[in-house]
């Protein structure tokens, strides 16, 4: 059975969104962050990586491209929500070499996340499933799960699928966001113009299948041993 997030107790949260890369919020979770903007439950984005593994040649260097990324996210967050309120948080990680966890780098973006999730009144993150192929992907996960055991609130951890089929349904269950419009979800794809055109030359290119979104997403929940 599938729980929507206008079900309690899911509709009363605020809801943080983890992203590897720019462009996995709208791909993973455009559904979400439309619905809890609207809804005023939507605390914000944070973007783990600098993105600058996508494009080892691109024109410019890493910093045009780490630059480029970031302004297309700020974009695409500002379609899904309708506003320019919101501005991206960004930790920096490289590209396609995630932190070991327990290293002094990774500890200070527990320390991060743990602060900005008391500020801004955090009861949910959203983030990349565990089981996702892509190393950046599963490495946000297991960042989220210690930032959930060292923050001091009560914080849910909802896993969203980018690049892998759904989890296990025994092991997890699903809650399923309202329908974003089709449009604005391409929209919002269309400002990351540097995964999806040879704008920055030869590199990553978003496969044409993965243009064709959902209306809405589908998060899980571990369910409790």
């Amino acid at each position: 059975m599938t729980t929507g997030l206008t079900d309690r107790p899911w509709r009363a949260l605020r809801w943080l969104v983890l992203a590897p890369h720019a462009d996995d919020e709208t791909l993973g979770t455009g559904a979400l962050i439309a619905q809890a903007a609207a809804a005023g439950r939507f605390a914000g984005l944070v973007y783990i990586t600098d993105g600058s593994g996508s494009h080892a040649a691109a024109a410019g260097g890493a910093r045009r491209l780490i630059a480029t990324r970031r302004r297309e996210g700020a974009c695409a967050l500002s379609r899904l929500t309708g506003t320019r309120r919101y501005r991206p948080f960004h930790l920096g990680w490289k590209d396609a070499a995630p932190l070991d966890p327990g290293s002094p780098k990774f500890d200070r973006s527990v320390l991060t996340l743990t602060s900005l999730c008391m500020r801004l009144r955090v009861d949910a993150i959203a983030v990349t499933a565990r089981h996702e192929p892509h190393c950046d992907h599963a490495a946000a996960a297991e960042l989220a799960y210690v930032v959930k055991g060292r923050a001091k609130r009560c914080i849910v951890v909802a896993e969203y699928c980018v690049w892998a089929d759904r989890p296990d349904q025994r092991r997890y269950r699903a809650i399923r966001s309202g329908a974003i419009s089709l449009g604005l979800r391409r929209y919002a794809l269309q400002a990351h113009r540097s995964q999806l055109t040879a704008s920055h030359g030869p590199g990553f290119r978003l496969p044409k299948a993965m243009h064709r979104m959902a209306a809405r997403d589908i998060l899980f929940v571990e369910r409790r041993k």
